[in-house]
């Protein structure tokens, strides 16, 4: 049986361990087996940094034990990914791993800004900051769009249907 990484923000949501049960029996629905960050025993009564480390290692290892990745690459405090999804695809990617995202939105990385958020500069758009905004008709950055498998407008259930079909 296969085995997916399930990577994403919804670990900081309130009700993160119910969404990481409910990920993990879909990916039983669909013949495989769900890794979720959360499922980790990490010891909380030591300092912070040595909790971080834990946290790391032990995600690190659950992305070495998978088959496939599936991330939620949806926006997360602000119009990026969050960064430790990122990184979590990054080095599923490199060890060869499948990597899966998905979106809510079907807007483009441009898009995401608003008319009052971006100005034009010759043929590109800079931020509010004077920083180029990517502009490659891709949803996510370009290092994320281009190393996936597939990026799925829809949810997480939405990609295990498509891996199947694989």
């Amino acid at each position: 049986m296969q085995k997916i990484y399930i990577a994403g923000p919804d670990v900081f949501e309130k009700d993160s361990i119910e969404i990481g049960k409910r990920y993990v029996e879909l990916c039983k629905k669909y013949g495989f087996e769900g890794l979720y960050p959360l499922d980790n025993v990490i010891d909380f009564d030591q300092p912070k940094q040595k909790i971080a480390k834990d946290i790391f290692e032990a995600n690190k290892n659950l992305i070495d034990e998978c088959d496939i990745v599936v991330a939620n690459l949806n926006s997360f405090r602000g119009k990026e990914s969050d960064s430790g999804t990122i990184w979590e695809c990054g080095y599923a990617s490199a060890l060869g791993k499948k990597v899966y995202g998905y979106l809510y939105r079907k807007t483009t990385y441009l898009e995401q800004f608003p008319r009052d958020e971006k100005l034009a500069h010759g043929d590109t758009f800079c931020d509010l900051h004077g920083k180029m905004i990517e502009d490659f008709d891709h949803p996510v950055n370009l290092m994320i769009a281009c190393s996936v498998e597939n990026i799925i407008i829809g949810d997480f259930e939405k990609v295990l249907k498509k891996i199947v079909k694989i």
